[in-house]
């Protein structure tokens, strides 16, 4: 019984997790950096999130 808990627990924490992180790199495809320190280079994956 506590495996079953367990198990689903993970699944929707995987769920949650995977969601934000799309949502967290959708919006950093998007924005540049404002200061003069550094633009981190994005993965070729990222690149297909761009809205323009």
């Amino acid at each position: 019984m506590k495996k079953l808990c367990l198990n689903s627990l993970f699944v929707k924490l995987g769920t949650i997790v995977a969601s934000l992180s799309f949502v967290v790199t959708a919006f950093n495809v998007n924005t540049t950096c404002v200061g003069f320190i550094h633009q981190p280079e994005l993965p070729e994956g990222a690149k297909d999130l761009r809205r323009f």
